[in-house]
């Protein structure tokens, strides 16, 4: 039996394991266009940029194991996209398609929207993603379109899918447009 998973706050000392879960997307997997994968200083930061923006970055543990993690950050500096973030979503391979992935997306979107946002942006690397696509459709995510051949990874031209989410109930969309 495989113990419950806990979705908390990323402490620093996460960083590690998030460093090494993120690693092998970066050398073996299309789900990021970077080509190396940042170091541990690099991944705090990162982190840092998303908690200084009210924003949630967080770990999946199961059993005291870090089994994943996501976060969001702002989608782009400029002021008018305030409202707006962006999440990531990381799982360890071998605990992939066992609930992970959807219990931190489920949380990022919840404290995103309690933050203040109001819409979640997916850039999903690799229209061959067909995990995350179905993981962002499962949670309400709607496809607005794919960037065609814009990353060059592993000697392979790549799409971007994009997807977006309102933060927002009913009631409240239908004032804001």
């Amino acid at each position: 039996m495989n113990p419950e998973i806990v979705i908390r706050p990323a402490a620093v000392a996460d960083m590690t394991r998030a460093q090494a879960i993120y690693a092998g997307y970066v050398l073996k997997g299309t789900a990021s266009f970077e080509e190396e994968p940042p170091d541990v200083a690099e991944m705090c930061r990162r982190r840092e940029v998303s908690l200084q923006a009210k924003l949630p970055y967080l770990v999946a543990d199961r059993g005291g194991e870090i089994v994943g993690f996501a976060y969001a950050t702002r989608y782009r500096p400029r002021s008018a996209y305030r409202f707006t973030a962006e999440d990531s979503v990381y799982v360890d391979p071998a605990a992939a398609g066992g609930g992970v992935g959807r219990a931190l997306l489920a949380r990022v979107l919840e404290q995103s929207a309690a933050a203040g946002y109001r819409e979640m942006i997916a850039v999903i690397g690799d229209s061959a993603n067909v995990a995350s696509v179905g993981l962002h459709r499962a949670l309400g995510f709607e496809l607005v379109g794919t960037f065609r051949r814009v990353g060059l990874k592993f000697g392979r031209w790549l799409d971007t899918v994009l997807m977006q989410r309102s933060l927002l109930d009913a009631s409240q969309r239908e004032g804001s447009r």
